[in-house]
Order: structure tokens, then sequence, then C-alpha cells
């Protein structure tokens, strides 16, 4: 029988929450049997979905003092970015749990039971429901979130929250609606100069999307070994390349797109394919050019791509 101390404020529970956690993080892995980290990475998985509903009611608190602003912070992501020292992508991922708890209370408890729903399948939940109808939302969560209990996936809920979405939804036959669907694409560089992109899209720009890259991602013969996401990948990399090559792309500050390359004239004279200043040079600006992508990966870039080596030349 497992017996544990009863926290007298939330502070202390804060504490022993910390203290359990570093004990966890002491332990071994490599020694426990299977069936323990089954059950240990459940268990982990219901933490965190009882600690982003924590996350979120106490966001939402913090913003209602205008906490971010008396510590010297214009918003709660602000604040979260320079005070928690998290990414502007996870900071966007706690503002979306903080949603929750403003707009989604149904969800918000089921999150907080632990074992109805994950922080994913709620976030991406609350997605669906908000092209709801306001006075129907909150019933249509509470039939989600009953049908998640009865163990329902995240494939069921999909299907029960368009047929409620088309049943409540106004008449529009001009697709207003539509217009106000959830879309947007973020673009980010890793520290080495790598692409990630999230998106969601609107049902005419995934069936483009899709259509391009089916188009260009067709497999090269019985040798190539790439699978789908790399052919989709290298698909997308050909689509850009031959936009780029259409000359159909806005002019920008009036000028077309073009590259830049800096390089002073007395250098560029003296530079051969074997010389000690060309090994000098590139040795040089390789380093200059990784600060300057490692530094554009987590703060707004100024719109240039930073290359070397072959995708420079």
């Amino acid at each position: 029988m497992c017996t544990a101390a009863v926290p007298g404020s939330a502070g202390q529970a804060l504490e022993m929450l910390e203290s359990v956690l570093r004990s966890l993080a002491g332990l071994d892995a490599a020694e426990l049997p299977a069936e323990v980290l089954a059950g240990g990475l459940q268990v982990l998985e219901r933490a965190d979905a009882i600690g982003a509903a924590v996350r979120g009611r106490f966001l939402q608190a913090f913003d209602a003092q205008d906490g971010p602003v008396a510590d010297g912070q214009r918003t709660s992501r602000t604040w979260l970015v320079h005070t928690t020292r998290v990414t502007r992508g996870q900071a966007g991922e706690h503002q979306a749990v903080q949603a929750l708890a403003r707009d989604h209370p149904v969800l918000l408890a089921a999150l907080a039971e632990g074992h109805v729903l994950t922080r994913s399948a709620a976030l991406q939940v609350a997605k669906w429901t908000r092209a709801i109808p306001g006075e129907f939302r909150g019933e249509a969560e509470e039939i989600v979130v009953a049908a998640a209990r009865a163990g329902a996936g995240l494939r069921a809920l999909a299907a029960i929250c368009a047929e409620i979405r088309y049943r409540t939804a106004r008449p529009d036959p001009d697709g207003e609606d539509d217009r106000h669907l959830d879309r947007g694409v973020s673009f980010e560089t890793t520290f080495d100069g790598a692409g990630v992109i999230r998106g969601d899209l609107t049902p005419q720009c995934a069936a483009m999307v899709q259509a391009v890259l089916d188009a260009l991602a067709a497999p090269a013969g019985g040798e190539d070994l790439r699978t789908r996401p790399q052919r989709y990948h290298d698909a997308l990399a050909e689509a850009m390349r031959r936009l780029l090559a259409s000359d159909l792309l806005p002019q920008r500050a009036g000028q077309p797109v073009k590259a830049l390359v800096h390089i002073s004239f007395a250098d560029l004279c003296q530079m051969d394919q074997d010389s000690v200043l060309q090994d000098t040079w590139i040795a040089e600006y390789r380093a200059r050019w990784a600060a300057h992508r490692a530094a554009a990966s987590v703060a707004t870039g100024d719109g240039g791509a930073w290359l070397d080596g072959d995708a420079a030349r």
C-alpha cells in the first residue's frame, strides 16, 4: 500500500511534484523491465495531460492578474519565452492550452482527468469544435468527451465533430464559414539551417498542394529507394525550384527576387580553385554564415537564406 503526504498548499504541491520528477529522472531506465517501462510511459502521458490542464489554468489566472505586465513583459507569450526560457513554438503550445481554459472548459476538465484525452488530442478536438456555432459548442464537446471516455479514438472523434458541425451549420450558400476556418503556415529554421514547416490548410489549398506533390513525387524507377515523405520533400524542393525559375514571383521592395553575394573585388581577383586565400575565405564565411543561420532559427529573420557548401555554389 502506498501512502503519500497531502500537501498543505499549492507551493508545497509544486515542490513535491518537482521532487518526484527528479527522483524518476535519476532512475536507470535500462535496469527496469519492459512492463514497468510501458506502465511508466502510460502514467507519464496521463501526468502530461493533467499538467497541461494545470498550466492552462495557471496561465489564464496569470493573464487575468496582468502578471506578464507586472514582470516587465507585454504578453504571456513573451513572458514565457524570456522567463521560462522555452522556445517560441513551445510558448505557442502553452498558449493553446491556455485557450482551452478560457474557451473550452469541457475539454479542459476532461484533460484534467488524465485518462480521457491526451494534451495533443484535446488541442486537436478544440480546433475541430471551434468551427461549430457557439451555442452548440459546449454540448458538442460534452458528446465528444463522452465518446472519448467510452474508448473512441481520434478518428471517431473527428467524425463526430464533423457531423455535429454540418448538422448545426447556419445556411450559407456562399460558403462564408469556410473563410473563417483556422488556416496558417509557419516556417522555422533549425540551428543547422534545416527547415521545419507546420500548417493548417484550407481544403482548396490542401487539394492544390496534394496535386503538386503527387505530380512531382513519382518514384524514379525501381531503384528509387526513397520513402514517400522523402519523395514529398524532394517534390516540394522541385516545385520551389521551378517557381523561382519561372519569373512569376512578385517583386520585393520594387526589385525582382534575387540572391546577393558579397565579396571584395580584390579578394575575388586573387581567388582561384586551389588558392590558400580561397580556402581561408570559405572557412571564415562558413563560420559567419553558421552563426547567422543559428541566430535566425530563434529570432525573426531578414528574409535571406544562409547557405554554404554545394547549396551556396
